[in-house]
Formats: C-alpha cells, structure tokens, sequence
C-alpha cells in the first residue's frame, strides 16, 4: 500500500497498522489497544510541545500564535534575544511567511504587535544562562554595543565563516547599531577570531 499525496505520514502509518491487524486475528486484540494508545500518545507530544516552547514568554494576545508558528523552525531562545521596532518584526514575520510559517496577514499582525511589545528595542534581552566572552581586543566593544539589542548567548552561539562577520557588523550597523568604521572593524575582528570558523 503506497502513501497517497497530501496524508500526513502519522496518518498513513496508523492506517497501515491497522490493515495489518485486520488481516492477522492474532494482531486484533493488540492492535485494537495499540493505536488507541499511540494516537493519544501522539496527542500529547503535540498538544505539549507549543506549551514547553513558550516557558519564558511573556503574556500576551500573539503569544501562541508565535510561539506555535516560529517554534516549527526555531528555537524559541533566538527570538527572545532579538530587539527589534514594530518594522523590523514585521520584516521577519512577513520574510519567514514567505518562506512558509503558517500565519494569515490577521495572525501576522498580531504576532508583530506581540514581538514589538516584548521584545521591543527598549525592552532589555534577559539571557537565560551567564555568559563569559573570551579576552581579547574588541571583546569590550562587542560587550557593550551587541548586547544593546542582543543577548551575549545569541552573540557566543552565533556559528559564522571568519570571512561572514564583516558584512554580519556592517548588516547592524546598517540597522541602527552605533559604532565606528574602526569600531566595527575591531568587533568583527574579535568575533572572526573567537566565533569564526574557516
């Protein structure tokens, strides 16, 4: 039996149980109390999943909406260490629904006005766990400018090509970070050779 396009594979997988049970009659009885137990079993990790998602998410109208579409991709730590005006959030949202979030234009713009309420330029990014940088110059720059809108986790987990960090520092500053051509230079010295990989 060949899976039909457009049923989800738990689907196809339940069915082709079932008709296995049907035609063993030894297989009945725990079939019979299988699948029951494996689509509440299913039920669960679905229904739980949004929820552990959005543990540190603060209260609001767009909270699930988000935290159900943006948890499909992401883990949820990137948004909550990002700081953006209600443009830049509407710029994520609307690039990630073109690249497949399921949100209509209403539910969009509800998560934006919940992105731009939380996690607003003047709300400050709460780090979920310390975070040390290494030593070395530009170490202060990157302390003191990146964390006006970043959390030092996103800033030490973000994974770049040494020859990425240039255009990444330049992309802030573009967007409004403050920092000289010098300063910049220093900051995507720093992490080049501490966050850089060949």
């Amino acid at each position: 039996m060949g899976r039909s396009a457009g049923v989800p594979p738990a689907t196809y997988f339940l069915s082709y149980l079932s008709e296995r049970a049907g035609g063993t009659p030894a297989l009945q009885p725990v079939m019979g109390r299988l699948i029951p137990a494996l689509c509440a079993a299913a039920l669960v990790v679905v229904v739980t999943m949004p929820a552990r998602a959005q543990g540190a998410l603060p209260p609001g109208e767009g909270r699930d909406l988000m935290a159900t579409a943006c948890s499909q991709c992401h883990p949820l730590n990137v948004i909550r260490s990002m700081r953006e005006g209600a443009e830049g959030w509407k710029r994520h949202v609307y690039n990630m629904v073109t690249r497949g979030a399921q949100l209509n234009a209403r539910e969009a713009d509800m998560v934006v006005a919940y992105l731009a309420t939380n996690f607003g330029p003047t709300t400050p990014a709460a780090s979920a766990t310390p975070v040390a940088l290494p030593g070395g110059p530009g170490k202060d720059l990157v302390e003191g400018r990146c964390t006006v809108c970043h959390d030092l986790e996103r800033v030490a987990s973000a994974k770049r090509q040494k020859s990425e960090w240039p255009t990444l520092v330049a992309n802030m500053v573009g967007r409004g970070a403050v920092a000289t051509p010098e300063e910049a230079e220093a900051i995507s010295a720093y992490l080049a050779s501490h966050f850089g990989g060949e």
